[in-house]
């Protein structure tokens, strides 16, 4: 859909609205008739993308394990081992505790951030384009009846269950590592180590601890959702976007790497809090 057959707000909100199902009373609905939905709204292009950019995180870097060599290795071998030995050496700073999954957990993080990021450069039209005829020919709807939100990392409900992944971890290696009285003293005799400060310190460490997943979920959502509607802004100029879509897309780069790795060593760093016993 172009911007010049429907005016500038509606081509923005367009382009800003999820595919979404949902489960009503008449059956399976989409979109529109699932404005009322609530939680048990499916945004299945978020789903889409997010899981198919996964699979295809976990296929490349299957394929250059499968084919590896001692020798001189080839450059999508070379490309992986640079990568891997970068989040490695991040972890090995980073973090103090013994745990075999973190490593792993970083990298699959890095990647898979990065990977759904980079959507965000994909030109913003092709793929509702695309999704549009699709629905027009092969299920007789109207195109702007179709919707398709291709950068899952501009849906908040797709950060910030990232976020609660990690928040989980979190709480989890918390209780093992310290035990339930070692996470319990932790939340209520810090920062002052008095028994009548309790409350005082349980409010300020549970606001520290609850704060991490929200800052992480808005601080990638925020970042790539601005990104996302620059994109379209800029769009809306038709044939004069040529020379404000490149200039920022070279910029936007940086964003999509930096967002991945604050991600990643946010996550490295609360982890390895998790894992101090003091």
């Amino acid at each position: 859909m172009m911007a010049s057959e429907i005016t500038t707000s509606e081509y923005i909100k367009h382009h800003l609205t999820n595919a979404t199902m949902c489960s009503t009373d008449q059956g399976i609905a989409f979109n529109k008739a699932c404005a009322d939905a609530g939680f048990w709204a499916w945004h299945v292009d978020t789903l889409a993308w997010s899981i198919g950019l996964g699979i295809l995180f976990l296929w490349l870097f299957r394929s250059a394990a499968k084919k590896a060599t001692t020798g001189v290795p080839g450059k999508w071998q070379a490309f992986v081992e640079i990568v891997i030995e970068f989040v490695n050496d991040n972890v090995r700073d980073s973090f103090h505790g013994r745990n075999n999954l973190i490593a792993p957990l970083a990298l699959t993080i890095f990647v898979w951030v990065f990977l759904m990021n980079l959507m965000d450069l994909v030109p913003v039209d092709v793929l509702p384009w695309l999704a549009g005829q699709v629905g027009y020919y092969g299920f007789g709807m109207d195109p702007h009846d179709v919707y398709m939100k291709v950068v899952p990392t501009t849906d908040l409900n797709l950060t910030l269950a990232l976020a609660l992944g990690v928040f989980f971890l979190i709480l989890f290696y918390s209780i093992k590592v310290k035990g339930v009285g070692g996470f319990t003293k932790e939340l209520t005799m810090q920062p002052f180590n008095h028994w009548a400060f309790i409350p005082v310190n349980f409010i300020l460490e549970s606001v520290t601890l609850l704060a991490r997943p929200f800052s992480l979920a808005l601080r990638l959502f925020g970042n790539l959702y601005a990104g996302e509607l620059i994109f379209i802004l800029i769009a809306t100029l038709g044939l004069w976007q040529l020379p404000l879509h490149f200039p920022w897309a070279v910029f936007h780069i940086l964003v999509i790497v930096l967002q991945a790795f604050i991600f990643m060593m946010l996550t490295i760093v609360y982890l390895s809090l998790a894992h101090e016993d003091h």
